[in-house]
């Protein structure tokens, strides 16, 4: 291999001369070991093949290396230095085996792809000439070793390497670590060219723009529109926290070029922060008498949930609270929750606004997005808050009890500080991210069922229960309410169309069995569509509905009244029941077999009914020698017990009297009387417990046309607060116990 390298001092030049007349122009060419004077004890025997003086009195040699000398001893003869060194051959007896080969086809492979990544590629070919022209290991790896850049340490350790195979080996191992390097190298440098390029375009861009723009017009436009926003910020009294975000936005709207999305993102903010309300407010009503006509206007009935209402208008209106307690109306669809929280706002002369909250399972529907989303808004309580355009509104939640749960989060959890008093006062919400004020709003809640509501969101209300209406309360609501909405929304007069009151009396029995009247709205409105199309085709001038001519504006009937039993029976006792859309009166059928003592239920009772059985059985089976009934007759017999309409679930405690009544009348063959009805509790010693749902009941008694019914002691009370045209005409007979219940329910007595 030729090289060429600076003589330094006078040494080397004696040496250069000395070895062109006594040494055949051959030097040992040896580095120093770092900065200490000692040589390397391996060097290169080399031939000088021309000595070049350059200007400035510098001097070049030009030299071929030889082979490599293991020196033994350097002297100083005053002029130059002596050196010892036995010379060292190399690749003479190499064979090139397999292994061999391949290293080296991979260390010129290698050296192709280095010289490439330095650029080197379009300049000076004749080291990748070399490299490719080895063709022993040794030759190769020197080559590659005096091309590629690396500290002299490095070379030295390669050049005191004799064995050629080691050379390549650890040539490889460099020229990998090099490539990596140099890859790594050229991916940071084009990451970089990139960002440079891209920030001159951007800038490049933004000042053709900004010149574009001028000569628009539009940076007028867009001060024009700051200036409006700012007039709009001076007019609106926004809480100072609330002014120093919107002030923020709009002296960065000014720096952000008009086309581009942030610029929209920050008008649409800027904007919605002016158009919610602040300040705004509604002076409330404090006229307590005038709330309770609003209230008996709006709604017939409803006599406990109405004096609750007006109790809590009381204290609002007396102590001119804000943090007072959440009213949740739970009860059955229909039965008048939202229209109350209508009434209330009307009553305290607020802005009313409804959420359904019905579905949502993010809290971001709550919180609202942060305005890194796109499209993001507020969420819906500040929604709600713009569209009421005051700060102490009434906000119906509706549905509280149908939210949900999602990987997006938990919307009652977020509920909890919008219900908290102690909270709300400073309300974030992610998009608008300033504290907002809640506690003027007066929240009401609507819900169906209370066990679904989460324990700490039911905490923070005070719950209100509206049971479903009797069929009184519904005949009086479609008379005064349903029947003249109806009639105007249908375009008939009173003379057009009138409903008897049997008529009404049918459609509630008949086809709108509902805890509330949504059906029952809708039932008159289709006589009422079928009235106008026979008025409008000349069939008729005018209708009148009677219980007669129902069926053909109707249809058949699509619920059927069980009418009271002809005659007294055997095992045949009636029950009172309540359900969601009224009352109900329930036939128990007991029958008795020969067997082996089983207890046989059917008719599609729930656990505590079929608990009731049970009770009823251990009872007479304790009281038998009083009843008259044989001791062992539970040997001897099956007992079935059945409730009529298998395919309607069944369920609850109350039918245990009437249950233990069947069961010995069946045992006794003594007859229950068919003009009585009962509702009660049974316990093992023969106990009668009170109920619920008393009015519901009665009616239904009443629809049948029973008149005599047992009550358990425990419900006077109840048939005190009844109201008047639900208890008239009917005979209460109530007891302690079962004794008492049968002397009044069997003939005869037991």
């Amino acid at each position: 291999m030729i090289t060429s390298f600076p003589l330094e001092g006078d040494n080397s030049a004696a040496a250069i001369k000395a070895a062109a007349s006594e040494y055949k122009n051959k030097v040992i060419i040896a580095a120093r070991k770092g900065d200490s004077r000692e040589f390397c004890k391996v060097g290169v025997i080399a031939s000088v093949k021309q000595t070049l003086m350059l200007p400035g009195n510098s001097t070049h040699i030009i030299v071929e290396g030889l082979n490599r000398a293991n020196i033994s001893e350097i002297k100083d003869n005053g002029s130059y230095l002596f050196a010892t060194a036995d010379e060292i051959e190399q690749d003479k007896n190499e064979d090139l085996d397999d292994v061999t080969g391949a290293y080296m086809k991979i260390a010129a492979d290698s050296f192709s792809k280095y010289y490439k990544l330095t650029g080197a590629k379009n300049a000076n070919q004749e080291p990748l000439v070399n490299v490719m022209n080895a063709e022993k290991p040794g030759q190769l790896a020197d080559t590659i070793c005096a091309s590629v850049t690396m500290p002299a340490s490095e070379k030295q350790k390669i050049l005191e390497m004799f064995d050629p195979g080691e050379r390549l080996e650890y040539i490889n191992e460099k020229l990998q670590r090099e490539i990596n390097i140099l890859n790594i190298k050229k991916d940071i440098e084009s990451k970089v060219k990139k960002k440079m390029e891209k920030s001159q375009r951007d800038y490049y861009l933004r000042e053709e723009l900004k010149v574009i723009h001028e000569e628009l017009g539009d940076e007028e436009e867009v001060q024009s529109e700051i200036d409006e926003l700012r007039k709009k910020l001076g007019e609106k009294n926004l809480p100072e926290h609330a002014k120093k975000a919107v002030e923020k936005e709009l002296s960065r709207m000014k720096r952000i070029p008009v086309t581009t999305p942030e610029a929209n993102i920050t008008r649409t903010y800027i904007e919605y922060m002016l158009s919610i309300p602040w300040c705004e407010k509604t002076e409330d009503s404090k006229d307590l008498i005038k709330a309770e006509q609003i209230l008996n206007e709006d709604h017939y009935g409803l006599k406990k949930v109405k004096e609750r209402i007006l109790e809590y208008l009381a204290v609002r209106i007396n102590t001119e609270e804000t943090n007072s307690t959440i009213l949740c109306l739970v009860g059955p669809p229909g039965v008048g929750k939202t229209s109350i929280a209508k009434s209330i706002a009307r009553c305290l002369n607020r802005k009313y606004v409804r959420m359904s909250l019905g579905g949502v399972k993010d809290e971001s529907e709550i919180r609202g997005h942060r305005r890194t989303y796109v499209s993001a808004m507020p969420g819906r309580i500040i929604a709600a808050m713009k569209q009421a355009g005051t700060v102490n509104p009434l906000m119906l939640l509706d549905e509280v009890d149908k939210l949900g749960v999602s990987n997006q989060g938990d919307p009652s959890a977020a509920l909890l500080e919008v219900l908290d008093s102690e909270q709300n006062n400073a309300f974030r919400d992610n998009y608008l991210e300033v504290g907002y004020d809640l506690s003027k709003v007066l929240f009401i809640c609507t819900a169906n069922d209370v066990s679904t509501i989460p324990q700490a969101l039911r905490d923070r209300m005070e719950l209100i229960e509206l049971t479903g209406y009797t069929s009184y309360e519904k005949k009086q609501i479609a008379i005064k309410h349903l029947v003249p909405k109806q009639l105007k929304e249908n375009g008939l007069t009173k003379n057009e169309l009138k409903i008897s009151e049997k008529a009404v009396d049918e459609i509630i029995e008949k086809y709108c069995r509902e805890a509330g009247v949504r059906k029952l709205e809708r039932t008159i409105g289709k006589i009422c569509r079928v009235c106008v199309k026979q008025i409008l085709t000349g069939k008729k001038k005018s209708v009148r509905i009677t219980e007669k001519n129902i069926a053909d504006y109707l249809g058949s009937p699509k619920y059927k009244v069980e009418p009271m039993l002809k005659e007294p029976c055997v095992g045949v006792a009636r029950g009172l029941a309540w359900t969601q859309v009224g009352g109900e009166t329930l036939l128990i059928e007991v029958n008795t077999m020969k067997g082996s003592g089983k207890l046989e239920l059917t008719g599609n009772m729930g656990k505590v009914m079929e608990e009731s059985a049970k009770v009823a059985l251990s009872y007479i089976r304790s009281r038998s020698d009083e009843f008259g009934i044989k001791d062992d007759f539970y040997k001897e017999m099956d007992i079935s017990l059945h409730i009529p309409e298998g395919a309607v679930p069944k369920d609850g405690p109350s039918a245990g009297i009437t249950m233990t009544t069947a069961m010995l009348s069946a045992l006794t063959g003594k007859a229950v009387r068919n003009d009585v009805a009962m509702t009660g509790e049974v316990t093992i010693t023969g106990r009668v417990l009170s109920i619920g749902g008393l009015n519901e009941k009665v009616l239904a008694a009443k629809r049948i046309g029973i008149t005599n019914i047992i009550l358990p002691e425990g419900n006077n009370s109840d048939i005190q607060e009844m109201p008047k045209e639900i208890k008239d005409g009917m005979n209460f007979i109530f007891v302690n116990n079962m004794r008492q219940v049968v002397e009044n329910a069997v003939f005869g007595g037991i």
